[in-house]
Parts: structure tokens; C-alpha cells; sequence
């Protein structure tokens, strides 16, 4: 049996998170999961929600994918409107994913097509009628959102 120690290794003590900073972040983070927890076991409603804008354009739109980021949107009559390699599409297939999942859920019509909505204040979302999920796509950042607003202007 080996009688060495080994020296254990530390920060300088003025490099260190004071202990009451760490315990007091902690306590945040349980306060919240309470909050959340009793938000969600009341039934609470969802609020600050955007709010409902008039549509100002609307186009329906099938949207397909796959793993490797290609993606390939058609109009509701089934003409291509646009077909993205797989370094162009990673967001218009992670969108697909999350519709056909929302789908799957329910067990519903993969095939229906999705809405793409110009609303007024200049706000483009993404609506799916068969599950009601819906996206704000300027919360994904301008060059997503400019990917499907070039979608709604296509002929």
C-alpha cells in the first residue's frame, strides 16, 4: 500500500465562486422548477403569446426532408418551389421533422400540406392545421425566415 499523498489540486483561492454565490444560484434554480411545476400542474394558461395578426398572404406548402439537411418544398398542387441541397435545407428538414412528429402524435395525415403566413408588423409563421402547432420563423433568426419568405414570393 502506497503511504504518498498525492497533493490535491485547486484554484487560487481569489479564482474561486464564493460558496453563498453557488447556493444562491441553486436556490433560483429550484425556485423556477417549483414555479413552473405549479404553473403546469394548475393548468395555468399560456400567456405572452404574439399577438393575432390579420393574414396579409398566406401560400400552402408540402414540406419534405431528410437527415442530411436536403429539403424539397412544394405548392399545394404539387410543383416544386424549391429544392435545397443538404447544406442549404438543415432548417426547412429540422422544421419538416418537427411537423411530422407533431403528426405522428396524433396519428394524423402526413401528406396535408402546412400554411406559410405573412401577417401584419412584417411577422412570417408556419401553421399546420391538422396538428395546430404554429412558429414564429423570425424566432429562428433572419436568414431562416428569409428562407421561407422567398418561399411565399415564389411564383
Amino acid at each position: 500500500m502506497n503511504t504518498q499523498t498525492h497533493p490535491r489540486i485547486h484554484a487560487k483561492p481569489d479564482e474561486l465562486v464564493p460558496r453563498i454565490l453557488v447556493r444562491v444560484m441553486f436556490g433560483l434554480v429550484a425556485c423556477v422548477l417549483m414555479i413552473v411545476s405549479l404553473a403546469t400542474l394548475t393548468g395555468r394558461p399560456v400567456q405572452n403569446t404574439p399577438p393575432v395578426a390579420a393574414i396579409i398572404k398566406e401560400r400552402a406548402i408540402h414540406l419534405s426532408g431528410d437527415a442530411s439537411g436536403a429539403a424539397r418544398v412544394l405548392d399545394a398542387h404539387g410543383t416544386m418551389i424549391a429544392d435545397f441541397p443538404s447544406d442549404k435545407g438543415g432548417f426547412v428538414a429540422g422544421v419538416e421533422r418537427v411537423i411530422a412528429r407533431e403528426r405522428g402524435k396524433i396519428g394524423a395525415d402526413m401528406s396535408a400540406p402546412v400554411l406559410l403566413q405573412l401577417r401584419e408588423g412584417n411577422r412570417l409563421s408556419l401553421f399546420d392545421p391538422v396538428t395546430g402547432w404554429s412558429a414564429e420563423l423570425m424566432g429562428f433568426g433572419a436568414s431562416n425566415s428569409r428562407v421561407f419568405a422567398r418561399l411565399l414570393d415564389q411564383p
